[in-house]
């Protein structure tokens, strides 16, 4: 689950981190009058988006009186900024943060999510902050350290100094960081993050170390023990299909693609996302039903498929284990008794009741085109919606 920058920041302040006095907004009095109660002599007015790279898309703004903040919260709610993270329809901005400015002497960069392949926790910091890592790692790899350190409730002085010496500090400003990263590892580790990205992470002229901008991420299996932070979540943020797709435990995400797609199990829909793209077309969506989804499930998740105006050809791709086909044709059936199936159907099943399930397939009336294997599969729906 994704939160706000705001909210970011309020909750690294909670734990010990330094960052900007600030305040948000959702309309622009409220703003203004906020405002003024900050001790600045620059406004940074900030976009509230879920994405990054608002800065290169007029998403924040430096302001040096309260008429220019007025004047510019007024052109920026509302508006939608296109960045390389949001994709072409771009967000809209529903929400407003001003902070106090600061006297940037220098930039870093630093973040710390789990590695799965190691079981640790990796702090990436760089001396290069404030543009995208990503261009820093291809141009200029040196310039970016990885520690990994184990998971413990505590992390030790030899670690910290380890991740923040690629920043070349002062004593003091060193004795700051250090308190910085034990602050942001203590939230990582009780908030149940999965992401902390500070970028960039400053040092000012009066030698203070601030978080300047601040990205979370938690894992949202374990939100049930966070009701605080679930509440942060913020749906205008979300895509609706994708919201409706959690209400039914459904793991889902929209694509911009013509084929949608309905597979059991992560590897095989990511297998079937690639041999659509080899055949020439693009996938609508990554939907994972589960191994051992209902039919009330699966009638959700082909409604969920159907309410995309861009699907021209639904593939169902099934390989019963747990999950069995006959339970898969039953709600592919029923959904099409409460929806209007449209578009080319093909449905490939194998494994666990596939016989069954193709009986009832075959036995509803349904216009659908059977597969053998998941290449016939794609080669049909490819076909079929030319």
């Amino acid at each position: 689950m994704n939160i706000h920058e705001h909210q970011a920041k309020q909750i690294l302040k909670k734990y010990g981190a330094v960052v900007p006095e600030g305040i948000f907004a959702l309309n622009v009095d409220e703003l203004v009058e906020k405002a003024k109660l900050l001790k600045t002599n620059k406004y940074v007015l900030k976009a509230q988006i879920h994405a990054g790279g608002r800065g290169k898309a007029g998403g924040v703004k430096i302001l040096n009186t309260i008429e220019e903040l007025s004047f510019a919260a007024k052109e920026l709610l509302g508006k939608t900024l296109v960045t390389h993270q949001t994709g072409p329809e771009g967000r809209k901005v529903k929400r407003l943060y001003v902070e106090e400015s600061s006297n940037i002497d220098k930039e870093f960069y630093l973040s710390c999510l789990v590695d799965r392949v190691s079981s640790k926790i990796a702090f990436i910091s760089s001396e290069q902050g404030g543009i995208d890592i990503e261009e820093v790692a291809s141009s200029t790899p040196e310039k970016i350290l990885t520690t990994k350190v184990e998971m413990k409730n505590d992390i030790s002085n030899k670690d910290c100094e380890e991740i923040i010496k690629i920043f070349n500090l002062n004593d003091d400003a060193n004795k700051q960081a250090i308190s910085l990263i034990k602050s942001i590892y203590k939230m990582f580790i009780s908030t149940d993050a999965s992401m902390v990205e500070i970028n960039p992470l400053i040092l000012t002229k009066e030698k203070k170390i601030i978080c300047l901008d601040a990205k979370v991420n938690f894992d949202s299996n374990a939100l049930f023990r966070h009701p605080d932070i679930l509440k942060l979540r913020d749906l205008n943020e979300e895509e609706p299909t994708e919201i409706e797709a959690s209400k039914h435990d459904l793991a889902y995400i929209k694509l911009d693609g013509s084929i949608g797609c309905m597979v059991n199990g992560a590897g095989l829909a990511m297998a079937t996302m690639d041999i659509i793209k080899l055949y020439g077309k693009e996938p609508a969506n990554f939907l994972d039903v589960g191994g051992g989804a209902s039919k009330e499930k699966v009638s959700a998740a082909l409604k969920i498929i159907l309410s995309d105006k861009n699907v021209k050809g639904i593939l169902i791709n099934i390989f019963g284990g747990i999950m069995r086909c006959d339970v898969l044709a039953q709600g592919v059936v029923d959904a099409a008794k409460e929806i209007n199936i449209n578009v080319p159907l093909v449905v490939r099943l194998a494994g666990t009741n596939f016989k069954e399930g193709k009986e009832i397939l075959d036995n509803s009336g349904l216009k659908l085109i059977s597969a053998e294997n998941l290449d016939d599969a794609a080669k049909k729906i490819v076909e079929a919606i030319k």
